[in-house]
């Protein structure tokens, strides 16, 4: 029998290392995201408006935009809503879909494992938003946001474990539902938390009983650590922490519940 040395000959057979499977696969998600016209519409397009409208409308209350301008204001939380809108929403939408029509059964046969499937998912969003906040941040400039220095790192932070936490919600989501109730449900919480969850409106504009609600809701923390960092230049330890417990529990339980087809 005759023997060669390895790698006499290639492309070598055999599975890529974890790290290149996890770059690639994310690089695809992300670019199917970014080539979908709906997915553009409801992860740069309506923050976008949301941003312009808001900063040179007076359409919110006084009470939501403390003693900041209203660019300086609104801009945080927009932020947060990008985050919401392709974290959550589209991946939930997405992930339902892949299901339905057998995309995750397909890639479950190839050398990707299970847990690689949701990081590259993850990744991929992380690499939307941060696109996101660019554009976001460039278009507030214009308008005269101009942000705490100090409060950057955090925002950073907060930015990333927003990512996290929303992406879990949204696989949680879209992992167990049927792709019709999941895209219906997914829109319903969107605009739910956009108009109550501590997007638009500050908890500090709310009842001081809703106001303790809202602020435990990964929109709400998400929307006001960011004001803190970005107006106040301020570290925001509770959102953080809040973030941080929504996506260990929606991660656990989404890998627990979240079917293939």
């Amino acid at each position: 029998m005759i023997s060669f040395p390895a790698g006499t000959f290639t492309p070598a057979p055999g599975r890529g290392s974890l790290g290149r499977m996890l770059r690639t696969h994310a690089r695809v998600e992300a670019s199917l995201t970014l080539r979908h016209g709906e997915q553009i519409l409801l992860t740069l397009l309506i923050p976008l408006a949301l941003l312009i409208g808001l900063s040179l409308l007076d359409i919110l209350p006084a009470s939501s935009l403390g003693s900041a301008s209203k660019v300086d204001a609104i801009t945080p939380r927009i932020l947060a809503l990008a985050v919401m809108s392709s974290a959550f929403t589209g991946q939930a939408i997405a992930l339902g879909f892949d299901r339905r029509y057998g995309v995750l059964k397909r890639l479950s046969a190839t050398a990707l494992p299970r847990w690689l499937l949701v990081a590259g998912r993850l990744a991929a969003a992380l690499l939307v938003v941060a696109l996101q906040s660019v554009i976001l941040g460039v278009v507030a400039a214009f308008l005269g946001w101009s942000p705490s220095l100090s409060g950057l790192l955090s925002a950073i932070l907060l930015l990333v474990l927003g990512t996290l936490a929303f992406g879990a919600l949204g696989v949680l989501l879209g992992g167990a539902l049927r792709a019709e109730a999941v895209l219906a449900l997914a829109n319903i919480v969107w605009f739910v938390l956009l108009l109550a969850g501590g997007i638009l409106l500050a908890p500090s504009s709310l009842p001081s009983g809703v106001a303790h609600v809202v602020e435990l809701l990964p929109s709400g923390a998400l929307a006001e650590g960011m004001r803190t960092a970005l107006v106040d230049g301020s570290f925001a330890p509770g959102p953080l922490a809040v973030l941080a417990v929504w996506a260990v529990l929606a991660g656990a339980v989404a890998s627990r519940t979240t079917k293939l087809t």
